[in-house]
């Protein structure tokens, strides 16, 4: 079930300065409360880095997705020194998504006190408070980075489905129509559904050069689930990632390559089909397409599907916010 659609952001936005947190702020002064910093925890990312040359020029501020998912969990927000937890964002998360951005810029990836995945379907019963407590943890972060790391750097944003959420929310938050605006490369923000009307600067971008705006998608199965599809994305913001456009259909020759959790890269693996508010795939064509299969959908792998695909849009991007802004 595509829970993570359901959250109304708009809704939620309306909350960013009125909720009042008793929890004690993360101190992001303590490197151990980050995933991912600049030449410290950064060992699930050293293989994925052949090309170096914009890491000392940019920044990637990555959030990642909702691993909290266990039913019988009653946690509403996990501590961020979880083992098990810190476990998932090192070895799933990051080696599997944020490796997409490991040769964009200098990676930077908070841990942050994560609401449970029943929280989208909770809103009005914690849940939205639970969101918010993220998301104080993802911009505290992020304010820190800004301050203390950032130098000027142009910055990608980059999460997936609760990091999404989220980052959408700091885009709202300090993005939108302000001077950071020009330093933002690209969000890449998957996983959620984006009202069109969310922003009143921020834009979807809708070539793969353009720049200062934001790019999601959906991934479904052919055989989308159509009451879902219905409520929550029909007329949500979409591009598709093989061809980071409008393109309604892309052969499976366009392919990129995706990143399984064997360490390899399948190319050319599966045609997509843009929809109105998502995409869906042909079943990914490599040696363990039986795993497919018994998927519902193909949520869980909304970056890693396009793994190859977003590491080259994201320099491409980048090779082109340095043309626009050289000599300023």
């Amino acid at each position: 079930m595509r829970f993570f659609a359901k959250l109304q952001i708009i809704i939620i936005s309306c909350f960013i300065t009125s909720i009042d947190f008793n929890a004690q702020p993360i101190d992001y002064t303590d490197t151990k409360n980050w995933a991912v910093l600049p030449n410290f925890q950064n060992n699930q990312l050293k293989m994925f880095i052949q090309d170096s040359s914009w890491i000392e020029k940019a920044d990637v501020f990555y959030v990642y997705p909702t691993l909290l998912i266990n039913a019988k969990d009653t946690t509403n927000n996990i501590d961020i020194s979880h083992s098990e937890q810190r476990s998932k964002v090192l070895n799933y998360a990051v080696k599997y998504q944020a490796s997409a951005w490991a040769e964009s810029g200098r990676l930077f990836a908070p841990f942050y006190r994560q609401a449970h995945i029943r929280a989208y379907e909770k809103l009005d019963n914690g849940g939205r408070e639970s969101l918010l407590l993220a998301y104080s943890d993802v911009k505290a972060a992020f304010l820190y980075y800004l301050e203390n790391y950032n130098n000027g750097r142009p910055i990608i944003l980059a999460g997936h489905s609760q990091g999404s959420t989220l980052i959408s929310l700091l885009l709202k938050d300090l993005f939108d129509g302000t001077e950071i605006q020009k330093k933002l490369v690209a969000a890449y923000i998957p996983g959620i559904g984006i009202d069109t009307n969310m922003y009143s600067s921020l834009r979807l971008m809708k070539t793969p050069t353009e720049v200062n705006g934001f790019v999601t998608w959906n991934t479904f199965k052919k055989k989308i689930n159509k009451k879902q599809y219905e409520k929550w994305y029909r007329g949500k913001s979409v591009i598709n990632p093989i061809t980071w456009d409008l393109t309604q259909f892309s052969d499976k020759s366009e392919h990129k390559g995706f990143l399984f959790k064997n360490g390899k890269i399948y190319r050319k693996s599966f045609s997509t089909t843009l929809i109105d508010g998502a995409l869906w795939i042909t079943t990914p064509n490599f040696p363990f397409k039986y795993l497919a299969f018994s998927m519902d959908d193909f949520h869980s792998g909304d970056i890693n599907l396009f793994w190859e695909d977003i590491r080259i849009n994201s320099k491409l991007r980048l090779a082109h916010w340095f043309t626009v802004h050289s000599g300023r």
